[in-house]
């Protein structure tokens, strides 16, 4: 009898042991579970990438003239030889921030535009790539290139030329023109990456949409006021 007592009693001796171990164990690696998830959660809030910001800082018209057809007006139905045309020749100037301090960006594939009443007023303008680093806003002045040492710091500016467009862009243009207001549609196209410390972002696509409105006097060439607070719409 005492030694059926002594092995009865030395089993559940021996599976509390072992469960013991086992909880040991598990606490070890929950431990690590949250502990690795604190610290990525840290990372994440520290060095996440957030949208870069765009504005419209500064226009310039050098020309904005419409021509219109007599033909057109006299057969709708026929194809004109000389279509109605806009020809604007502009200068925009861009401010670009990166809110996070500690990531840098990277553009690539950039091309600029202006539309007009949803319909295109210019042709893509390709831009060179960018790299902004931990560093204060850029300019980027639309048309004409050259390129500052500094390292967040860029300018382009480039010459548009005429384009088709149908009626109710050049008669809107004639009406806003009267009013002394023009509305206008600055896009950016391209593709942009982040680099925040040790990790690297793929690439997201870029689509900015800049609505201003400009004050234009007939006959007055140069630089307009911005009317309001341009600011930019921008998806990625």
């Amino acid at each position: 009898m005492p030694h059926d007592d002594g092995g009865a009693s030395g089993k559940p001796e021996r599976r509390y042991h072992g469960s013991g171990a086992g909880r040991a164990v598990c606490s070890g690696v929950l431990a690590f579970v949250v502990i690795a998830g604190i610290v990525a959660l840290v990372l994440y809030l520290v060095y996440r990438p957030s949208r870069p910001r765009f504005s419209v800082t500064g226009a310039a018209i050098y020309a904005l003239t419409t021509n219109s057809n007599a033909t057109a007006a006299a057969n709708p139905f026929a194809y004109p030889a000389n279509p109605p045309a806009v020809v604007a020749t502009m200068q925009f100037t861009l401010l670009v921030r990166n809110p996070n301090d500690r990531s840098a960006v990277r553009y690539d594939r950039l091309s600029a535009y202006v539309s007009y009443r949803d319909e295109p007023l210019t042709l893509p303008t390709p831009l060179p790539p960018l790299i902004q680093a931990k560093s204060p806003p850029f300019l980027s002045n639309y048309y004409y290139y050259y390129y500052y040492k500094q390292p967040a710091r860029w300018r382009c500016r480039r010459f548009w030329g005429a384009g088709r467009r149908c009626g109710a862009a050049r008669d809107g243009d004639g009406t806003d023109e009267a009013y002394g207001v023009v509305a206008l549609r600055l896009v950016v196209l391209g593709r942009a990456k982040f680099k925040s410390g040790p990790f690297h972002s793929r690439w997201y696509g870029l689509y900015v949409r800049c609505d201003v409105l400009v004050g234009v006097r007939k006959g007055v060439a140069g630089q307009v006021p911005l009317l309001g607070n341009p600011d930019c719409h921008v998806d990625m």
